[in-house]
């Protein structure tokens, strides 16, 4: 079963984007910040983490960089799940290390499932 770790500050996307995943058969970690969620992923092998930007404590950013940064957890794919949409800031998530952007507004539950099974079987 692959492991992804969502990090998201809003309770409601949280629950959310977990019911859809699991229930596509993925297993779940959850973090409501970046520190909370580099910590989990450091301490947690997964194969995928679904990033917020816009969070407390430790934004999506700096703990892109933190994941980027350390050996344990550099190679793990991470998608920008934000509702940022501008191009800079498209540019600096994947510039930092993102695979991938995905604008919060503009997926489903399902198509973010689509997209998270394609990345995770290797078919991006």
């Amino acid at each position: 079963m692959k492991k992804i770790l969502i990090v998201e500050d809003e309770p409601s996307l949280l629950e959310l984007y977990r019911l859809a995943l699991e229930q596509a058969g993925f297993s779940l970690f959850t973090a409501v910040n970046g520190d909370a969620g580099y910590l989990l992923a450091k301490g947690n092998p997964v194969d995928l983490i679904l990033l917020d930007i816009l969070m407390p404590k430790v934004d999506g950013y700096e703990a892109l960089r933190h994941l980027k940064n350390d050996p344990d957890t550099k190679k793990i794919p991470v998608i920008i799940f934000s509702n940022l949409s501008q191009k800079e800031e498209i540019e600096k998530g994947l510039k930092l290390g993102a695979k991938d952007f995905v604008v919060k507004t503009s997926v489903t539950p399902k198509a973010l499932v689509e997209k998270v099974k394609q990345w995770v079987s290797g078919d991006v």
